[in-house]
């Protein structure tokens, strides 16, 4: 599969942004927000060597995973700012990925691909449908049909031998010891996206699936009755012996769930319940009384032990709680409360390297703390440029949901266009 240019012009063009170093962020001012994310956009990307003909691994030690993740980022940068330089790389990335079934079940990465790594692909191709994201490529399903695919895989693996149900963590013999586990993250997943297809789709089958992960979930106690969101448990110990271990992304993946849900059904439980897994997640800010309302990793930043899977969840707990806020608006002055002081600490952080943009890692510190990479920039990227979802269009249902094969031709008066047509 191969872009290639014409010399049409397009009929829409993508936004002309002036990139500010971090440390300048205005939150009240749409312009800075996005001159700010663009230039961590820029250092984000600068981790990924694929181009919009070739998709390209991360570097070790990212798995398979965090590249969906990746895209599922730069694909909120493009909705949020109007950017779309970085669409056909997105688009090359997303397609280069969906596998011979076309639910991204990759033969090449079936040693590292987990429930919870084919869910995080699922999240980035939602968001692609629900945008109307262009789709190149004729020979690919669109993006709603790749992501019901995707529900199909995850849901044949659905795990009634122990637990009463519910997603294991691996999908492999090569994976064994998580093949004993059902986590929340996995679970998660199918939860989110069958709410997000029942919205898409109109399909009562998803919302049924939704209702029952959800109170799978919560029946064995990996919700507990305060909404914090647990690891999980082992399918030997017939899912009794809850991991308490608690990660922001996981909270957000059920919390976007619930939101979803709401909007779906109208059924003020929902709502509710969105409202109450954001007031548990609440233990994720303030790690010192000088640090009031400033985002943290609580199980490993303060002791030095995130992983680089670790050090990128506070980007999909921003991307997830910002897109909750659409679907319910009573959720909104938390999101003024905790998410404002949150990102004026992580454009802050942003502020090392040669150039005085590389982000930190612990937004506490009051500055760049040493720590960087792609994780870093991710969450710092996801908390600033989410602050723009007032002014952005909802995600789309039903039939605006449409197939669109041109790119946005470039800014500064470039003409030309990335077809649909493939060489």
């Amino acid at each position: 599969m191969k872009f290639f240019k014409t010399l049409k012009p397009a009929a829409a063009t993508t936004a002309a942004i002036a990139a500010m170093a971090p440390k300048d962020l205005d939150i009240s001012d749409p312009s800075s927000i996005k001159g700010v994310a663009k230039t961590i956009a820029a250092d984000t990307m600068s981790y990924y060597s694929g181009t919009a003909e070739k998709f390209v691994d991360l570097p070790e030690p990212h798995y398979w995973w965090q590249a969906g993740a990746l895209m599922g980022s730069m694909l909120d940068y493009s909705h949020y700012t109007g950017d779309k330089s970085y669409d056909p790389i997105i688009a090359r990335a997303l397609l280069a990925q969906v596998g011979p079934n076309f639910d991204y079940m990759l033969p090449s990465h079936f040693g590292q691909e987990g429930n919870d790594d084919q869910a995080f692909w699922g999240f980035s191709v939602m968001s692609a449908a629900e945008r109307n994201f262009p789709q190149p490529d004729e020979n690919v399903p669109s993006w709603l049909q790749l992501g019901s695919n995707l529900w199909n895989s995850l849901v044949s693996r659905w795990n009634t031998t122990a637990c009463n149900g519910g997603l294991l963590w691996q999908i492999f013999e090569s994976n064994p010891n998580g093949l004993d586990y059902k986590n929340t993250v996995s679970n998660g997943g199918l939860f989110q996206l069958s709410a997000r297809l029942a919205r898409a789709t109109g399909n009562n089958t998803y919302l049924e699936w939704a209702e029952k992960v959800w109170d799978w979930t919560e029946g064995v106690g990996m919700i507990d009755d305060d909404f914090n969101v647990h690891d999980g448990a082992s399918a030997s110990h017939n899912c009794t012996d809850i991991n308490p271990v608690t990660f922001s992304y996981t909270a957000a993946i059920y919390l976007y769930g619930t939101a979803v849900m709401a909007n779906v059904t109208g059924d003020k439980k929902w709502d509710r319940r969105t409202e109450d897994i954001l007031n548990a997640a609440r233990s994720f800010f303030s790690p010192f009384p000088n640090a009031t309302n400033i985002m943290y990793e609580h199980a490993c930043e303060q002791v030095g032990s995130c992983n680089a899977d670790m050090r990128s969840f506070k980007g999909y707990f921003s991307r997830f709680a910002y897109a909750a806020s659409v679907f319910v608006p009573s959720i909104k002055p938390i999101i003024e409360e905790l998410w404002h002081p949150t990102a004026k600490a992580a454009a802050k952080a942003c502020s090392g390297g040669p150039e005085g943009t590389k982000c930190g890692q612990r937004w506490y510190y009051g500055g760049f703390d040493g720590i960087t990479g792609l994780g870093e920039e991710m969450c710092a990227l996801e908390t600033i440029q989410g602050l723009l979802v007032g002014d952005s269009k909802p995600p789309l249902k039903g039939d605006q949901i449409k197939t669109v094969r041109k790119f946005a031709a470039p800014s500064k008066g470039k003409r030309g266009r990335y077809d649909a047509r493939l060489a």
